[in-house]
Order: structure tokens, then C-alpha cells, then sequence
């Protein structure tokens, strides 16, 4: 951002920073809102986490009017001075910037918030309630498809055709439907081919051009784009892509790995 700043004065007036490792559904109007009302020179969204987990957030103090007394980047849980978290979504004014040193590296959790809270200026902590739903690991990203596909998470909308109740198909597909067993939640994504005997058990996702051959079955499971899963095969809860798959632990297999039982690979080899 300072960078960006000192080439061409982009930020000239509020400006929202959200990371981009979690699906939120934040009303940004209210925030706003509350961060002009305040007169906040920055603001930070925060929720409150059970104690076991502040070592994985930067953990924000405050007073009682919610402004900022201290901020501590990932403490441990005996050392965590609240359980309130930053969520990765703050709301700048332009003269924070000039706080900032050009030309070196200047983290916003680690050095500019607790700058922000040892001067005293005007910042301060959103503690609202919204989903925040981090997807920032790759077992994240498993367990929060699940609760897409279930419908738990609000306004995301399915792509494809509903052509069956909790069956999204896209364009172009090749589906033996009537010698193979589909059990939603699923999306089948364009261009996917599922060949005869094959089972999908939801929640599951069929990335576009995958191929499913004769007796395969996905279970509650994500495949990206592109991926082959072999004749007879049984992949259960589990990320694959053409070139490695993931349990749900977070253990990695590559394809050609002759010590697993699994075979899959590229659907365009």
C-alpha cells in the first residue's frame, strides 16, 4: 500500500483491506459506518475465538469504548491478553500511510497496529457478529466445501443446473446416470465425464473436465480441475488434482507413488 501511495497518491479517501484467505459475509456499509461515526483513524474487525486458538491470530486489546490499548501478534494462550481476533479486515484513513516508512518491508499486524495503539491516535476494534469462515490451509479449504455444499454458508449461490434436489450439473457433461449412483449435495462441473458404475456421495465437487472411469467412487470429496479418478478406485474424503491428493488431516500423496493403493491422474493425458 505504501508503495502504491508514494507512485501515484492512490488511497485519497477510506479505504477498505480485506485478506483474501476467508469467506466472510460482513455488512461493510455498518462497518464503515462506525468507523466514520468514531472519527477512527484505522479500524480493525475482530471476533472473539476460544482461548486454544489466539496463537493462530493477532489478538487485539481494548477499553471499554472498543479502542485499541495494545495488539499482540499470535500470542500463546497463556500469554494472550483477550481473545478477541483480528480477522484480516481493517479500514484505513489516507494519513495512516504516512505513518508508514517507504522502501522496506512494514507489517500491518506485527509494527503499524501497535504504532497505531503506543501513539494514542484514533483506533479502533469492530467486535460484530458475521461469518468468518478461514480457509487460509488446505484442510480449510476441504471442510468449508462441505458446508457450501450443505448450504450452511449464506449467499453462495451453486453454479451449474439443479437437475436433480441437491444435484448441480454444468454444461456438457457426460453422466452414465442411470448405472451409476449420485447422492447430493454434489456439483458436476462442465465437461466432466462419469463413466457406468461409478458412485459421487455428497457433499461433494466435480471440477470441470474431471473423469470419473468405470466403478470409481468420490466421497464427500473435491476434485479440482482436470482430475482422473482410475477404474474401481474409492476416494473418500479427500482434495485430489491431477498431480497429488490431500486427506482431510492434511496428508500429501503424489501421483506415481508406489507406496499408495490409489490411482489417479490427469484427465487431459
Amino acid at each position: 500500500m505504501k508503495a502504491i501511495q508514494d507512485f501515484g497518491g492512490f488511497f485519497d479517501e477510506t479505504t477498505l483491506v480485506i485478506c483474501g484467505d476467508a469467506i466472510i459475509d460482513l455488512d461493510i456499509g455498518a462497518a464503515l459506518q462506525e468507523h466514520h461515526e468514531k472519527g477512527a483513524l484505522a479500524s480493525v474487525v475482530a471476533l472473539d475465538v476460544p482461548r486454544e486458538q489466539v496463537q493462530n491470530y493477532g489478538i487485539v486489546v481494548t477499553d471499554e469504548n472498543g479502542r485499541v490499548a495494545s495488539f499482540q501478534e499470535k500470542p500463546k494462550p497463556t500469554d494472550a491478553k483477550s481473545t478477541l481476533a483480528s480477522t484480516g479486515i481493517y479500514l484505513f484513513e489516507p494519513s495512516v500511510l504516512d505513518l508508514i516508512p517507504s522502501g522496506v518491508e512494514f507489517d500491518i499486524g506485527s509494527q503499524l497496529f501497535p504504532l497505531l495503539a503506543e501513539r494514542g491516535l484514533p483506533f479502533y476494534a469492530q467486535n460484530r457478529f458475521f461469518n468468518w469462515i478461514d480457509i487460509g490451509r488446505l484442510t480449510d479449504y476441504w471442510s468449508v466445501l462441505q458446508r457450501v455444499l450443505r448450504g450452511e454458508v449464506a449467499d453462495i449461490k451453486m453454479p451449474g443446473k439443479e437437475v436433480q434436489p441437491g444435484i448441480w450439473v454444468g454444461p456438457n457433461t457426460s453422466i452414465a446416470w442411470e448405472s451409476s449412483k449420485i447422492i447430493g449435495p454434489v456439483y458436476i462441473g462442465s465437461g466432466v465425464r462419469i463413466e457406468t458404475g461409478s458412485s459421487v456421495i455428497g457433499p461433494a465437487w466435480i471440477g470441470h473436465g474431471s473423469h470419473l472411469r468405470k466403478g470409481a467412487k468420490v466421497i464427500r470429496s473435491v476434485l479440482f480441475e482436470y482430475t482422473r479418478i482410475g477404474e474401481g478406485m474409492e476416494f473418500s474424503e479427500m482434495i485430489v488434482s491431477p498431480r497429488y491428493c490431500v486427506d482431510r488431516e492434511g496428508n500429501t500423496t503424489y501421483v506415481g507413488d508406489d507406496q499408495c493403493r490409489l490411482r489417479w491422474g490427469d484427465a487431459r493425458g
